[in-house]
């Protein structure tokens, strides 16, 4: 059916931008365009160059033109829900660059990426044919209470670091991006534990839970060296939190 596909194609651009969007924080390209929306001058040019947050404008809106046309095709709740997670996600996304910019609370930041991820869980629900709602689903699949959790705090880190600012090392928390990447890191372990608890149902997802935390750890050190272009650990962190949602979803085990 052309609506599961268009709803497959949905959900594979939802995960794009979500690792795009870590590319473009690990390489410093956050307000590469400033904060106007749509940025349309040399976008072209600047994507030819290999300027990440030009793709991440362009798949966005991709994203928002194909929502419509599910929508149209099946005017149903999922499709619905979906079409309004991708209008205000857009939206939240403008306010992130205004949390890049210290304009805005850094909380935007974390709802943005709540909502990115429900974006993509959304299309996948279509394209599966499932037949609840996707709040009715949530609350039907515990682990994902403590990723949203994680995913939340994760985001709330990165507006809390704004614009090329470091977390900075500590041994107790002294400043409040300090503080919201202990919360964070918490979130992370009571993930790991809701995923060792349903062993095994979720072993891969608890796998790629205990890989992350490495790489976790590892983008910390790459921010506080390097904070204004963290490299390329951050859109793997992202990639790796992608693949735990997938895995949870699909209840990937090993045989």
């Amino acid at each position: 059916m052309l609506v599961n596909d268009l709803s497959l194609a949905e959900a594979v651009m939802a995960a794009a931008i979500i690792v795009v969007g870590g590319t473009v924080e690990g390489y410093g390209y956050g307000l590469s365009l400033g904060t106007r929306w749509p940025y349309t001058r040399d976008m072209p040019r600047l994507a030819k160059a290999g300027d990440p947050e030009v793709w991440h404008r362009l798949l966005s809106t991709l994203l928002g033109l194909n929502s419509l046309a599910i929508l149209i095709l099946d005017p149903s709740l999922l499709e619905l829900t979906g079409f309004l997670l991708v209008a205000i996600t857009a939206l939240l996304g403008l306010a992130t660059l205004y949390v890049l910019s210290g304009k805005v609370p850094s909380v935007f930041q974390g709802l943005h990426d709540v909502l990115a991820y429900s974006t993509m869980l959304t299309y996948l629900m279509i394209y599966m044919g499932m037949k609840i709602g996707f709040l009715q689903y949530l609350l039907n699949v515990p682990a994902f209470h403590s990723f949203y959790f994680a995913i939340f705090m994760g985001g709330f880190v990165t507006g809390q670091r704004g614009f090329k600012k470091a977390i900075g090392y500590f041994v107790l928390p002294k400043t409040s991006g300090q503080v919201v990447w202990s919360i964070h890191g918490l979130a992370v372990l009571i993930l790991v534990y809701t995923l060792a608890i349903t062993f095994p149902e979720y072993d891969i997802a608890l796998l790629l839970a205990l890989l992350q935390v490495a790489v976790g750890f590892m983008s910390y050190q790459a921010v506080n060296q390097s904070a204004s272009k963290p490299g390329i650990l951050i859109p793997i962190h992202q990639l790796l939190s992608v693949l735990i949602a997938l895995a949870i979803f699909f209840t990937w085990h090993i045989s």
